[in-house]
This record gives structure tokens, C-alpha cells and sequence, in this order.
């Protein structure tokens, strides 16, 4: 579905990605590691369009997509959840889901109610402004929102930083639902190694703008794999 292919992706002179390759195919999570600084949300802005990829190509169910604007690519089904979240925090939970619409094409556009049987703290909310939301809630409405444009794949960078446990309990298994139940795939940049050990169906660990190893489940306690973790 998704494969990045030998990209570089550079901020002006300064080159931060280097021969990055990656998949993610549906039913999947494929979960994306390491330190910080070491290139794991510019590959994320690479692939979504928010920032140009110099050479290589980002190709969608066969499609090279490298060119395209961001709004093209939420068109074709892919789906971010940003770090940081970046809510509306002036529109009401209701207000800032709906604008998930905005990519769908024509048609009835309804809140799906899987938001709701997965965060339903929203549903108590719908009136409350985004920015009085707590950083919990305001990432399950940015996962909602996400849920709400029907994505044929959903890229979420370090949906845990600065949340509490018992709401990455939910996210976690709201990430597992739209795996398993509609065969989405699940791209994933994460820090929080046993969250990331869950949940991962595939793995690639990257240090210094490439990706160093890479593999499925089972390999992720491999100490290979550690090293780049830890600070």
C-alpha cells in the first residue's frame, strides 16, 4: 500500500533523511524508532506532503504520490495524526471532528460512531471548545478526526508523548481496532518502546536520518535494536 523508496529529504541546505525506505501495508502496524532528532517526523512530513522529498519517491497503491499537495493525499486515503496534535482550539469537539469531511468526496457525511465506542469521552464533549480539552482528550479527538475521513491507512507520530496512562491504554487499543476490524494500515513513530513492542507488526529503527534495522515483531528485543534507543 505504502513504500517509500530510497528517499532523501533535505530544510534548505540542511539534509536530514538519507536512502529511507519503508512499508506499511494493510492490517499492519509498522512502528518507526528512535532518539530524538534522528529524522522519525520528517520521514512522517515526507510521506504526507508537508515537506518535498529530494530524491526517491513516496508511492501509494502504486502510484508515486511525490508531487502531489497534502490535501491530494488525505483525498486518496491517507490519514495524520501530527505531533502535538495541532486541534482547532477555538471549534467545538463536534466543529473540529467535522472537519475530518473535508477530504471525503460527496456523499452523507456523518460522524462515525466508532469515534464514539472508542473515545466516548468526545461524545460528552461535542460542545466544548478543543483547547479546554486536557492533552489526553485532545489526542483521541485528533485520532477521531483522523477516523472521521475514512483513511485507507493512518500516520500517527508519538500519539503518547505527554499522556496519561490510562489513555494510552485507549489509544492502544483504539490503534489495534482499526487494524484488525477495517484492515487499516498503521504507520506509527513512537518513543514509548513497550508500547511501540505491543502493538508493532513490523518495526525499522532509525539513527541519524536512515533507517539502521528493521524487521517484524519478533525481532525487537534483539539488543541490535536497543542500542539506538537509549540515550
Amino acid at each position: 500500500m505504502l513504500s517509500v523508496e530510497n528517499v532523501d529529504l533535505s530544510y534548505g541546505a540542511a539534509q536530514v533523511l538519507w536512502n529511507v525506505s519503508l512499508e506499511a501495508a494493510p492490517g499492519e502496524i509498522t512502528c518507526v524508532l528512535g532518539r530524538n532528532g534522528v529524522g522519525k517526523t520528517s520521514l512522517l512530513r515526507g510521506i504526507v506532503g508537508h515537506q518535498a522529498v529530494g530524491k526517491g519517491r513516496v508511492m501509494w497503491n502504486g502510484k508515486d504520490i511525490s508531487k502531489l499537495p497534502p490535501f491530494e493525499r488525505a483525498r486518496r486515503g491517507i490519514a495524520y495524526v501530527p505531533q502535538g496534535r495541532e486541534i482547532f482550539p477555538l471549534l467545538t469537539v463536534r466543529e473540529n471532528l467535522e472537519t475530518g469531511f473535508a477530504s471525503l468526496k460527496g456523499g452523507r457525511h456523518k460522524i462515525p460512531d466508532e469515534v464514539f465506542e472508542l473515545f466516548p469521552v468526545l461524545k460528552s464533549m461535542l460542545s466544548r471548545r478543543g483547547g479546554d480539552l486536557s492533552g489526553g482528550q485532545q489526542q483521541q479527538l485528533a485520532i477521531g478526526r483522523a477516523m472521521v475521513a475514512a483513511p485507507e491507512i493512518m500516520i500517527l507520530d508519538e500519539p503518547t508523548e505527554g499522556i496519561q496512562p490510562s489513555v494510552i491504554k485507549d489509544i492502544g487499543r483504539a490503534i489495534t481496532y482499526l487494524r484488525d476490524s477495517r484492515s487499516m494500515a498503521i504507520l506509527l513513530v513512537e518513543q514509548y518502546f513497550e508500547f511501540a513492542c505491543e502493538l508493532a507488526d513490523r518495526f525499522a529503527v532509525m539513527d541519524r536520518g536512515q533507517v539502521v534495522v528493521s524487521g517484524d515483531q519478533s525481532g525487537m528485543m534483539d539488543e541490535n535494536v536497543r542500542k539506538y534507543l537509549t540515550v
